[in-house]
């Protein structure tokens, strides 16, 4: 019985690893590129932004928290939010 446990802790220990979890961050947008979907926060960071995230009315000089995860090198923006 012991010995069936440990390939499946195991297997479930690296399944679990590889899951992608969302981060967070906030800043002041500098732009918003529809074309290509790329916003720009006055640090420089650049996000680009799902289809599915509504980023109608985003306005440069906005504070916003930005939901992303890492998709190879880019950090791709689930959710823009205006912030206080």
């Amino acid at each position: 019985m012991r010995s069936a446990l440990l390939p499946l802790a195991l297997a479930l220990s690296v399944a679990v690893g590889g899951v992608a979890l969302a981060e967070t961050a906030t800043g002041v947008v500098k732009s918003y590129d529809s074309k290509t979907h790329m916003v720009t926060l006055e640090d420089g960071t650049m996000y680009k932004v799902q289809k599915s995230a509504h980023v109608k009315g985003l306005k440069a000089g906005e504070k916003v928290t930005v939901t992303f995860k890492m998709k190879g090198k880019d950090m791709e923006a689930s959710k823009i939010v205006a912030s206080k």
